[in-house]
């Protein structure tokens, strides 16, 4: 672990000018350390944040690389495009898997992030999930990477349909679909894409729902494997980094390039990286401090040191986020 030097001790509300007194070394070796590391690396410093699924878990919504999470293939956006079996079956799965994550609630790490952001310690989050629970928690300046789970839009016109709009749709081509699955399983298993464990025999059964307004192919607002974030969004993401003195990842493995991209330019930019995650990631080798730990008791301990502590964020009684990116 390096040993860092900041120019500044405390943080504020307002802005800071924005200096840049580190200067990678490239690619080193890392230790694991401590909250206190990661908080003497900070310190001082305004903060972009890339969270990956590792952050909801505490929210009850499984990641995709830890031992307890189901083993799955990715369905390409190739397969969704061209293959109405496919549909069908992602549609079934969703249909099931959505109310999940609408259920899910903020947990303490994404609360401690809001509360940074309100402090004017983090400047913004970059997050892989689909789940808004960073919205939810009071954060204001939130890139959804990957999009977001409660929109879809129509791949013949454009349009779009909220996800619970629809849902009132899919039950009515498909009466007690929901129910016959919880009935068929004790368990059911969810992944970050609110993709559910749904056994076969009853997905072939299932009737997808066609755009309401041209007929066309309904697709979930979120970037599929085989896809490439938008540019707009992608471009979002980079200048947040490159407008900040420091960079925090959470909860990401980094497998996916889009979040590796950004640990990237943060080494380009000279900006000082540490990583909070159960397990190796792709970005540990330019980690100036890697907490191998649990996301939200690591984020909690963390704000706290950077003087945003407490328990409320501004926000607090306000609901999800209506509008689509």
């Amino acid at each position: 672990m390096n040993d860092m030097t900041t120019t500044a001790t405390a943080t504020s509300a307002s802005p800071m000018p924005l200096t840049r007194p580190f200067r990678s070394m490239g690619p080193t070796a890392v230790d694991t350390g401590s909250v206190q590391d990661a908080a003497a690396v900070l310190r001082g410093r305004r903060i972009a944040v890339v969270t990956g699924a590792g952050m909801s878990t505490d929210s009850g919504i499984p990641d995709y690389r830890s031992e307890q999470s189901p083993v799955r293939t990715p369905m390409t956006y190739q397969q969704f495009r061209d293959d109405p079996d496919f549909r069908r079956r992602y549609w079934a799965r969703n249909h099931v898997g959505w109310r999940h994550v609408h259920d899910t609630r903020p947990n303490a790490g994404h609360r401690a992030l809001a509360r940074m952001e309100a402090a004017g310690v983090v400047t913004g989050v970059i997050t892989q999930n689909v789940d808004l629970l960073h919205e939810e928690a009071g954060s204001r300046n939130v890139i959804d990477l990957h999009g977001r789970y409660d929109w879809v839009e129509c791949l013949t016109c454009g349009r779009l349909e909220s996800r619970a709009h629809l849902a009132g749709r899919l039950e009515a081509l498909n009466p007690g679909f929901a129910q016959a699955v919880e009935a068929s399983t004790s368990n059911i298993e969810v992944a970050p894409d609110a993709d559910a464990d749904v056994p076969e025999d009853l997905a072939r059964g299932f009737t997808p729902a066609p755009c309401q307004y041209c007929g066309g192919v309904l697709k979930p607002q979120i970037v599929y494997f085989g896809e490439t974030v938008p540019r707009e969004r992608a471009d979002r993401a980079l200048a947040l980094v490159d407008a900040s003195e420091a960079l925090l990842v959470a909860g990401s493995s980094l497998v996916v390039q889009s979040g590796l991209r950004l640990v990237r330019r943060a080494v380009a930019d000279g900006v000082p990286i540490v990583i909070i995650n159960r397990g190796a990631t792709r970005g540990d080798q330019f980690a100036q401090v890697k907490i191998d730990a649990g996301v939200s008791e690591s984020l909690v301990a963390l704000a706290k040191e950077l003087g945003a502590g407490g328990d409320r964020v501004p926000g607090d009684d306000e609901r999800r986020g209506s509008s689509p990116q």
